[in-house]
């Protein structure tokens, strides 16, 4: 505390020490020191600025190797802010700063930021657009691809949809809304950091689509140790922020599970569909049905079940051994009423396209994946189009 002392804001000469309250201070095995403070809500943006300079004398302590100055500033009971948004989410606090180790901390974009009455929260930084700025205004369709639970393959299904679609012929841009773990910059081998042009990211091309990921903003080690409103106000800026032009079709990956994310998307944006995936096995195909069962409670039409890891295809002599079961994707698509859109293998080839950044449908088109993902895509390309026509 001493050492935070000694760190000021130019204009007050406030302090984390003077204006924070110490809510926790832990050290882990390696060295690393993850501090904790509560700070009044209408000093947050100050205070948050000196987090960096605060970290590098914390580094100075002995047998301290990084620093993680996490700042929280809680709403007064009762009193909601003018930015809250129509369904709040039920955390009692919002974070308003989070930088994480001192590589993150260099790009900008990993600390959080205080709400602005005009902006709400803005992870990303930079100027709020107008309140009245149309939400992708060039997009035709929007999909998002989702799973009740995390390990099922949702991103690398994501990913080659994505491609897949682009291959149909269709206008398409990937959005990697797994805030806490965004993957898809590596399973499409991008490198850099998107362009800036008059305030506005720049989609990266990949593979003939246009993506954006946060994974391309930070430090790939920096933990996103963000709330709800961070989360929701990230997925916002992707959305808002982001020079996307004319697509005819957005893929949104979305984090496992039924939270916030999928909260904050339904809100901001009309979803034309959704596609689940999903693994064999009963302990799946529970929470996929939650998935499905979310969806329709917000009104979002389900396109199908996409039952990935379907069955394993031994590269040596061809025979297929249903590790996880097999069909119980498509049984639960029958069930629900939904369309079941295919069944795609384990295969050692799409562990290895999403780690050489080399889409499946792109790398190995006529491998067992590979014709699986193009089918899938296929089915949703012809469905997209349907509903354009319809519209």
């Amino acid at each position: 505390m001493d050492l935070l002392n000694t760190v000021r804001t130019p204009q007050s000469g406030l302090s984390l020490a003077s204006a924070g309250r110490l809510e926790s201070c832990t050290v882990d095995d390696g060295g690393r020191l993850t501090l904790t403070l509560t700070v009044p809500r209408e000093q947050a943006p100050a205070l948050s600025a000196l987090c960096d300079e605060a970290a590098k004398k914390l580094q100075t302590l002995p047998n301290i190797t990084s620093a993680t100055i996490i700042l929280t500033a809680h709403r007064p009971a009762g009193a909601p802010g003018p930015s809250a948004p129509a369904h709040p989410p039920r955390q009692a606090g919002e974070q308003a700063a989070s930088p994480p180790n001192a590589a993150a901390q260099s790009t900008g974009a990993s600390r959080g930021k205080a709400p602005s009455a005009a902006g709400g929260h803005r992870p990303l930084g930079g100027a709020p657009a107008a309140p009245d700025a149309p939400v992708l205004p060039g997009v035709k369709t929007i999909i998002a691809v989702a799973s009740g639970k995390g390990g099922v393959g949702k991103s690398t299904t994501a990913v080659n949809l994505a491609v897949g679609l682009g291959m149909e012929g269709l206008k398409t841009g990937l959005l990697d809304a797994d805030i806490h773990g965004p993957s898809l910059h590596r399973m499409l081998g991008t490198s850099g950091k998107p362009e800036v042009v008059e305030g506005r990211l720049q989609p990266m091309q990949a593979w003939g689509i246009r993506v954006v990921s946060l994974g391309m903003l930070v430090d790939e080690k920096a933990a996103m140790i963000w709330r709800g409103p961070m989360v929701m106000g990230a997925i916002n800026q992707l959305l808002t922020d982001v020079d996307w032009g004319d697509l005819d079709v957005m893929i949104v990956d979305l984090p496992p599970g039924t939270g916030d994310a999928h909260l904050s998307l339904t809100q901001k944006v009309p979803l034309s569909g959704a596609v689940i995936v999903s693994t064999p096995q009963d302990i799946a195909l529970i929470d996929a049905r939650r998935g499905v069962t979310m969806f329709e409670k917000v009104h979002v039409p389900v396109l199908g079940l996409v039952e990935n890891m379907s069955y394993f295809c031994c590269p040596n002599c061809g025979h297929n051994t249903e590790l996880f079961g097999h069909g119980g994707a498509r049984r639960e698509a029958e069930a629900m009423g939904v369309p079941f859109l295919g069944e795609v293998p384990l295969l050692a080839d799409i562990r290895s396209s999403g780690d050489s950044g080399v889409p499946l449908v792109i790398g190995a088109p006529h491998s067992e994946g590979g014709k699986a993902w193009r089918a899938i895509a296929h089915t949703v390309a012809t469905a997209v189009r349907a509903m354009q026509h319809s519209t």
